[in-house]
């Protein structure tokens, strides 16, 4: 599913309009980012988690010559799905 067909299926939900749902869709990513690049977590109960965790220097392969390079740590989002999620998966 990609964002076109969310929009349409959040508004086929709610009876919303799809350019109100684009906007509230729109927003809600917007805030998910800027909360992340702060350093704050994002909770929704009965779904998951969003954080930023920082991934270690670590030592990489160049595919195409093989060559050993270094990789520098950096900021990465992450996602830790909720315990309801996870059983509703099952």
């Amino acid at each position: 599913m990609n964002k076109n067909e969310l929009v349409d299926k959040v508004a086929s939900i709610t009876k919303l309009t799809k350019a109100d749902c684009q906007r509230v869709i729109d927003a809600v990513i917007e805030t998910t980012r800027v909360q992340i690049k702060r350093g704050e977590e994002l909770r929704l109960v009965g779904f998951g988690t969003f954080v930023r965790s920082k991934r270690s220097a670590r030592k990489g392969r160049n595919p195409q010559t093989g060559e050993e390079i270094q990789i520098k740590s950096q900021w990465v989002p992450k996602f830790r799905p909720g315990k309801e999620f996870k059983e509703y998966l099952r």
